[in-house]
């Protein structure tokens, strides 16, 4: 399993969509900023450059993807949606998010990817494999 951004922002912007239609919130605003929150240029996996701590991809790709969205998709851009962009990495930027729809794009990016990396060919990847090279 090889999940690209854009697969991910994809089952981001549909999982909070679905959820948030359920709750009675804004489920527009939750699949527009599900499709955007990673709308970075630089992919994180080949990012080796040796940046301070709280200028790596965690801490700053979420005012990058915001940036990127405003340029791209202005008629798009509202409050709502640049919060759920902004505060998707929470806690990481440690400002949390203001709306219960920010809340449900960041808690649902955090599920898939959690998703993600569970599977077992990627855990295998990352964990067993790391293993039993340092032997």
């Amino acid at each position: 399993m090889n999940e690209s951004v854009y697969d991910h922002s994809l089952r981001v912007s549909f999982d909070s969509y679905r959820i948030a239609k359920r709750l009675g919130l804004n489920y527009e605003a939750c699949a527009i900023g599900g499709l955007l929150h990673d709308f970075y240029d630089k992919p994180w996996q080949s990012n080796v450059s040796n940046n301070k701590f709280f200028q790596k991809h965690g801490f700053v790709h979420a005012a990058q993807a915001r940036m990127n969205a405003k340029k791209t998709f202005p008629h798009l851009m509202n409050p709502l949606i640049e919060d759920i962009i902004m505060k998707h990495m929470f806690p990481l930027n440690i400002i949390p998010p203001k709306y219960l729809e920010s809340w449900l794009v960041t808690l649902v990016d955090k599920v898939d990817s959690i998703d993600f990396l569970f599977h077992p060919k990627i855990f295998y990847s990352l964990v067993l494999k790391r293993k039993k090279s340092r032997k």
